[in-house]
């Protein structure tokens, strides 16, 4: 999987802890703060993943939210974009799958040091 400058430097942001929150706010007013979770490159474009959370600071029912991650310039805030063709939404989904199944296995497949050496 490929991420861009803008992905990869977003990511390394969200791993180091130093962005993990974002509040999002829906049709009608309603905020809700969401997890960062990763931010995926697909066709050249950013995408990120978040995990809506309750009052409490929890996701019980396991959604993600996918939107378009807008950074018109390195510094400034990024922009959130709904995803409005369902082909590239799937696109999207299916990146996050692919994240998710590379994630899975890494932590399944923890060779210690002197074994992975061999390979």
């Amino acid at each position: 999987m490929e991420f861009s400058k803008i992905a990869t430097d977003w990511n390394t942001k969200i791993q180091n802890g130093e962005q993990s929150t974002v509040d999002v706010e829906l049709d009608g007013g309603q905020v809700v703060t969401c997890a960062l979770m990763i931010v995926l490159t697909v066709d050249s474009k950013d995408y990120i993943v978040l995990l809506p959370l309750d009052e409490n600071g929890q996701n019980n029912d396991g959604n993600v939210w996918f939107y378009e991650f807008i950074l018109n310039s390195p510094d400034g805030e990024p922009e959130l974009g709904n995803i409005e063709d369902d082909d590239v939404y799937e696109k999207v989904t299916e990146a996050f799958d692919l994240y998710l199944d590379d994630a899975e296995f890494d932590e399944l497949v923890d060779l210690p040091e002197e074994e992975s050496e061999d390979l």
